[in-house]
């Protein structure tokens, strides 16, 4: 009578293991890279667990600034030299239309509930406001000379843009599409990002060498963090690219012809490492789950994985000509 118990006993085993293997599998998510290549025209398709490349995707002249939709659906490239936005299709890898995105596209962003796209046009000092759903421009704001960052805040109620030859982060009212604060800040600021609960706004100075920790309610720089690297002058030292983990405990600011990436503590805002890259390192991405940061490097044609956890650089993967950005999503099937 003992052995029908044994063998139920063993059934139920298995049957737990099933349902543990079948709900591991269920939950694990694949993510794509995708990286917009400056000199190649194309965008580089990556597979973030076996860290190659997969895939091309050949897009029009001078692709800088990507984004996904919020559902990995559709990846956006701002093509510089054609004054357009090109749409691509996640699961077919082609480009599925265009966005009137104003003249010279530089960077973007999306809000939250993927309404709205707002874009820095550098050649003709403005915001562009575009509709996603009709694919039509809805606004324009005049800003400083040369604007290149944006971004939302997280209760979309604000869009910030930084201007590089004025010097300045214009924050612009989402409802009224109008600018309704400046502050002057280091030379050349480049790229903006709010923490997630939005009590600061990180941006960025090229040329000033600096990153200014920005109180957005009040719009005063609490505090400039410098960066300083034994070996290297402080002209080599130039700020671009921002990634902000979602805690806000910590930020990567890529640090272009340096060739590193500084962190910094989200809190104290000391710099706890400097990473060692590639070539002009540019802008990055995190995966969905943060384990991963991927960082483009504009000289050596090559993106760099950064374990998050153990602050240290794993892997060297080649892309194409000048990688300028990157953005990442779930993969799609295709």
């Amino acid at each position: 009578m003992e052995r029908p118990r044994l063998r139920s006993a063993a059934g139920l085993v298995c049957t737990i293991i099933l349902v543990a293997q079948l709900a591991s599998a269920a939950s694990a998510v694949a993510y794509t890279a995708y990286v917009s290549n400056e000199k190649s025209n194309s965008i580089s398709v990556v597979d973030t667990d076996a860290m190659r490349v997969t895939g091309i995707i050949k897009t029009g002249q001078r692709p800088r600034g990507i984004e996904t939709s919020k559902d990995g659906k559709f990846v956006y490239v701002a093509v510089g030299d054609d004054d357009t936005i090109e749409i691509i299709d996640a699961a077919t890898l082609q480009v599925a239309g265009k966005l009137p995105s104003g003249e010279d596209p530089e960077q973007f962003a999306i809000d939250s509930g993927d309404k709205y796209l707002y874009v820095a046009n550098e050649n003709s000092a403005h915001l562009t406001i575009i509709d996603l759903a009709t694919r039509q421009k809805v606004g324009q704001v005049a800003v400083g000379i040369e604007p290149e960052g944006v971004a939302i805040s997280p209760d979309a109620r604000i869009v910030v843009c930084t201007s590089e030859t004025t010097s300045m982060a214009h924050f612009i009212d989402v409802e009224g599409r109008k600018v309704v604060g400046n502050l002057l800040l280091g030379a050349r600021p480049r790229s903006a990002a709010f923490k997630a609960d939005g009590s600061e706004l990180w941006v960025t100075s090229e040329v000033g060498g600096g990153l200014s920790i920005v109180d957005p309610a009040a719009r005063k720089t609490k505090q400039v963090v410098k960066f300083a690297i034994p070996g290297l002058r402080g002209e080599e030292i130039q700020p671009v690219g921002i990634n902000l983990t979602h805690d806000g405990k910590l930020g990567f600011v890529h640090l272009g012809p340096a060739n590193r990436v500084a962190v910094v503590d989200g809190i104290s805002h000391e710099v706890l490492n400097y990473l060692l890259v590639g070539q002009r390192v540019w802008h990055g991405a995190f995966t969905p789950d943060e384990k991963y940061l991927l960082v483009a490097n504009g000289a050596s044609n090559d993106i760099s994985v950064i374990d998050v956890a153990a602050q240290k650089v794993i892997r060297s993967i080649q892309v194409g000509e000048m990688p300028w950005g990157i953005a990442i999503a779930p993969t799609r099937d295709r």
